[in-house]
């Protein structure tokens, strides 16, 4: 037998994010995901970020009580073992006795683990013959060597063997004999160990004191357990005022027990369970014997007594089917927060929102598995928003919606249309099925559970979490429910001999692990605030909640549900379980009204009549071969449901029943004829809704309502499978898509993959047609286009453009689309000019010179193809090579304009160019030659600020040397220039020296003047400086000797001879004589 291991989650189902586009079609998108999500039976579905519909709930009104769950006993395998205890309990007290739970390795036996190891190994006695009881130990996970296993055959016999022994129908009388031969001192002895503790008589009879009272057991006794459904006297106890807590520890609460001694119950802290969800119940049973039977015996035995007949019948009574408790006190939504919130904080001892969610899983995991835990929670569950108000933003005429509340109203995700969008079945019942169409809501707290099951009619359902801690959920695909209800069954085969619908009670809950291991297929997921789940047709789920939270629900139906929804009416036939509605009744009224009807869902109901039209008629014929030859027409949808149900497997009857004049209000449908009563054929009558021959007619128009729509997808099938020659135009495909969309087509693979041709086919053609535009633009620029690309600002550049794969992956995609294009052949055209583009370039790049003009032209020719070319920056390079190239060709075709700043800046642009040889060659030139003629300027500059200054000679000879260099040198010009200056000077110089005639002083000074600004070392210079000095000192002698100290008259008059007339008149003349008499005069050598 399996113990409980610590849990491990399954692995997570699916979980989709819509787009905007996708979630604006509620029921399309799940039809969608389906081939997917039903694989796990569940899926979580998360909105567009921007989806938040606000809670809408009035909550200072909102009132509920909630339901009260005992966790373990929400456990198939843990209930099987507490309703075994309960009767070993109940069958020693009826003895007189008192059981108490035994202790192994400081465990609490598990009396039950126990019993079927030991029935598994062939019984007690065959297991005490064959020694097996160490593998009994083995089995039950003990460790061995310890001697286990004679303590468990001790604890066997005296427990469990004499109720074994009972049932086979032994004596009670041996079996008191047996513990009287035990003694009292023996029972002591095995008092620490657990067991069977003798009553001295019945507590209510003259004063006597049980065991609980004597107060000297240590023990545990059996955890006496109180039914779900409380009678009578027990209803009008106040609930909360027997729950108490046991233990240690409030937080992880020890094992439940009823204590022997009034000590140990004064010692017991007891807590306010108004506070708290867990509580913890002393639940004890008593039994009066029967004492008429007493009295008929001769021979009352000794001590505490009961009569065999009394226990045998009271040990046999049925125990009471299992359910949930209502709570007594009714919660708003803030005072049950309050409590769920201190309840999971003190529990885990930390504040909520910091207990990890794999925590509480692998804890609430535990405390189900759990017989010694009795953990109490509170859910408040199947709300009816009719009642309190939906979640959603409704228009129900209470209040008047805000504007943001619109939007969320008219949402088909809102879970009050859902159910009645068009696609959805169950927009055709008119009553409001709460639950089904009327929303549920759920206020969960920590651990509060919802436990396995499926929904009504094997519907989907839908979960919308609107606020508050996660949910966690498991799913099991519908592939796999029978799986499941086939392991629950043998895991728990007890529970469903009593109950054989207990799946469908909502009641039991078994471990996920525990169905892996036997193959069951459980998926799981944390469903959080403002996140859908969806379980699918048939798909088992349950779950429980990581703390206060607040979510709604409801089912809905689509047409692929419908031959489900089939099969569950018969599962439900032969369970004998009741119907929510008619299945056939929903089929005909979708049928009398087709041109409503969804076209895939006219087709599925068309499907489905004709298969129920088929077993209708057979089944009617079978009747009438039987002999019922009296039949009726009646009009079922007006008898109420209650009223049309079978006596034998309560399904609602529509298309037929049988009546029986003795009991006209008793019906059958026809697959239970033979259980109506026993009168004779001629007194039953066939009572049916539609006659056979109307049958026809219903079939007949869904399927024109259906064919409609085959007959469009055969032409759009072959529309979109035509080759190239027999293509349609795109204008046709939009004409089959808007008739689809005017007849309200199914949205299928085939009309999104028309919808999806049509938007590829018309973005196709808006491209081309953009791209042929910028093309002729290009084309016909009057600017290259080039050059406007290179002056434009890169911001403005935003357009981006087609690479030459996208254009041939492009013309491919416009060839292969499944309608014509118009522009597709200018499309083509344009990669044939891309691609002789292409060769060009790669020609002109292959020049070994770069060919400016040839360049400009393939850049203008590529820039008008608006395309994106893997040339064009190389031809960009290349460009910018040959214009530079061009340039210092231009430059050093003429030398005297070739300037060392305009090398440097030619040398400076060509390093910033792509590397390229016959730049490098022109490079290395022109820096030969700027290396040239700044050697040259620097030797220029040199000499003419030389100190000595340089002969004639040697600067000739550099100006000479420097004449070759092909560059304009300012230094070398004007050494030159000195040069020419010099031989000018000296030349004038020896002309004068040569003359006949003496110089004049002036001439001599403006020649010595001249002569010491040329840069050049002029040998006659010193002569003329000589001279100059020597004419200057004779002058300034003379002028001392001869002028007086401020004389108004000149050297020269003075020195010049006078006339006769008189010497005041002398003077006068001489002073008006000619300046050449003066020169004359004054001439010397």
């Amino acid at each position: 037998m399996s113990v409980y291991a610590e849990f491990v989650p399954p692995p997570e189902c699916p979980v989709f994010e819509p787009s905007w586009e996708d979630f604006s079609d509620p029921l399309g998108f799940i039809n969608k995901i389906r081939p997917i999500a039903e694989k796990t039976g569940i899926c979580k579905i998360r909105p567009p970020e921007d989806w938040q519909p606000p809670f809408a709930c009035d909550v200072r009104n909102f009132r509920f009580t909630p339901r009260v769950q005992r966790l373990n006993e929400l456990e198939a395998l843990t209930r099987v073992k507490l309703n075994f205890l309960d009767q070993i309990a109940k069958f020693w007290e009826l003895q007189g006795s008192k059981l108490r739970l035994p202790h192994v390795e400081r465990k609490i036996l598990d009396l039950y683990v126990l019993s079927k190891v030991v029935a598994a190994e062939g019984g007690f006695v065959t297991v005490c013959k064959e020694k097996r009881w160490s593998k009994v130990a083995a089995r039950m996970g003990f460790p061995g060597g310890k001697n286990t296993g004679s303590l468990l055959r001790s604890h066997f016999e005296r427990i469990l063997y004499p109720y074994e022994l009972f049932q086979t129908g032994a004596s009670l009388t041996g079996i008191h004999r047996l513990y009287e031969e035990v003694g009292d001192g023996e029972e002591r002895d095995e008092g620490p160990e657990g067991g069977i503790e003798e009553e001295e008589g019945d507590d209510r009879e003259e004063g006597r004191e049980s065991p609980c009272d004597r107060g000297q057991n240590k023990d545990h006794t059996l955890p006496e357990r109180r039914s779900r459904r409380l009678k009578s006297a027990e209803q009008d106890r106040k609930e909360l005022k027997n729950l108490q807590i046991f233990g240690s520890s409030p937080k992880m609460v020890g094992l439940e027990i009823v204590p022997a001694d009034d000590g140990f119950n004064k010692k017991q802290r007891h807590l306010k369970a108004q506070a708290f969800a867990i509580k913890m119940r002393q639940r004890k049973e008593t039994l009066e014997v029967n004492f008429i039977d007493l009295y008929m015996c001769l021979d009352v035995p000794k001590g505490d007594w009961r009569c065999p007949k009394c226990v045998a019948e009271e040990c046999s009574k049925p125990r009471e089917a299992f359910g949930f408790e209502q709570a007594v006190r009714e919660y708003s939504l803030q005072s049950f927060g309050e409590m769920a919130d201190h309840f999971k904080s003190d529990y885990f001892n930390m504040p909520v929102h910091m207990v990890p969610t794999e925590l509480v899983e692998k804890e609430f995991w535990r405390l189900v598995s759990s017989i010694e835990e009795d953990v109490i929670v509170e859910y408040g569950a199947d709300i009816s928003s009719k009642d309190v108000g939906s979640g959603f933003p409704v228009r129900d005429g209470k209040r008047r919606l805000l504007s943001e509340e619109e939007e969320y109203a008219n949402s088909g995700w809102n879970l009050n249309n859902m159910p009645v969008l068009e696609q959805s079945v169950l927009t055709h019942i008119n009553a409001d099925i709460s639950g089904m169409k009327v929303p549920w809501l759920y206020v969960g707290m920590c651990f509060s559970s919802f436990c396995w099951h499926i929904e009504d009619h094997w519907s989907y359902s839908i979960n919308f979490l609107h606020w508050g801690e996660p949910k966690t959920w498991y799913g099991v695909p519908a592939q796999a429910a029978e799986q499941l209800e086939a392991v629950m069954k043998k895991v728990a085969p007890e529970l469903f001999d009593s109950q054989p619908d207990l799946l469908h009670q909502l009641v039991t809950i078994m471990n996920p692990n525990v169905l892996m291991e036997h193959g069951v297929p459980v998926y799981r997921t944390n469903q959080c605030a403002g996140e859908f789940v969806v379980t699918f047709p048939r798909a088992y789920h349950s779950g429980f909640n990581q703390g206060y939270n607040f979510a709604e629900a409801v089912n809905f139906c689509t047409a692929d549900w419908l031959p489900m929804g089939r099969q569950c009416v018969a599962h439900y036939r032969r369970l004998h379980r009741y119907c929510v509605f008619s299945h056939e009744e929903l089929l005909c009224k979708m049928a009398a009204d087709p041109e409503s009807l969804d076209v895939e869902l006219a087709a599925a109901v068309f499907r489905e009549m004709g298969e129920m039209t088929e077993e209708e008629i057979r089944l009617r014929q079978a009747v009438q071969q039987m002999g019922v030859l009296s039949s009726e027409q009646e009009v079922f949808e007006l008898v109420p449901d209650d009223e049309r149900q079978c006596q034998k497997c309560k399904t609602t009857c529509f298309l037929s029943a049988l009546t029986c004049s003795c009991s006209p209000e008793r019906l059958v449908c026809l697959h239970h004829v033979n259980d109506l009563c026993d009168c004779p054929l001629a007194s039953k009558c066939l009572r049916y809704r539609y006659a056979l021959d109307e049958f026809p007619s219903m079939l007949h128009g869904v399927k024109s309502r259906a064919q409609s729509y085959d007959t469009w997808a055969k032409r759009v099938t072959e529309a979109l499978a035509a080759d190239h020659k027999n293509k349609k135009d795109l204008i046709e495909l939009k004409v089959m898509l808007e008739d689809a969309e005017d007849r309200k087509y199914p949205e299928n693979n085939l009309f999104r993959h028309l919808k999806e041709m049509v938007k590829e086919a018309e973005t196709c053609s808006s491209v081309a047609q953009l791209l042929l535009s910028h093309c002729s633009a290009g084309l016909h620029s009057i600017e290259p286009a080039y050059s406007l690309r290179r002056q434009r600002p890169e911001s403005s550049r935003v357009r981006s453009k087609l690479t030459v794969e996208e254009l041939k992956a492009f013309v491919e995609q416009l060839f292969r689309l499944p309608c014509v294009i118009s522009h597709a052949r200018q499309v083509k055209e344009l990669l044939e000019n891309v691609e002789d583009f292409h060769e060009r370039a790669q020609a002109a790049l292959a020049d070994e010179t770069p060919d400016s003009s040839k360049l400009q032209a393939l850049l203008d020719l590529g820039g008008g193809l608006d395309v994106e070319l893997a040339e064009l920056p190389r031809l960009k390079q290349e460009l910018q090579q040959a214009r530079w190239l061009d340039e210092v060709r231009l430059t050093l075709a003429e030398p005297q304009r070739v300037t060392l700043e305009l090398m440097k800046r030619l040398i400076d642009s060509g390093v910033g160019l792509a590397p390229h040889h016959a730049v490098e060659k022109a490079m290395a030139e022109l820096q030969e030659i700027l290396t040239v003629s700044e050697r040259w300027e620097d030797k220029a500059r040199t000499c003419l600020q030389a100190r000595p200054r340089h002969s004639m000679a040697t600067l000739e000879s550099i100006v000479l040397e420097a004449k070759n260099i092909p560059a304009y040198l300012p230094n070398v010009l004007a050494l030159r220039e000195a040069l020419q200056k010099a031989k000018e000077w000296t030349a004038k110089v020896e002309a004068i020296q040569n003359g006949s005639n003496y110089a004049y002083l002036e001439q001599l000074e403006s020649l010595l003047a001249r002569g010491r600004s040329i840069p050049v070392r002029l040998d006659p210079l010193p002569q003329v400086e000589s001279q100059v000095a020597s004419a200057r000192s004779w002058r300034e002698r003379t002028a001392r000797t001869f002028l007086k100290k401020n004389s108004t008259y000149t050297l020269l008059q003075v020195l010049s001879p006078a006339r006769t007339s008189g010497f005041m008149g002398t003077v006068r003349a001489s002073a008006r004589e000619p300046r050449s008499c003066w020169r004359r005069r004054g001439a010397w050598r």
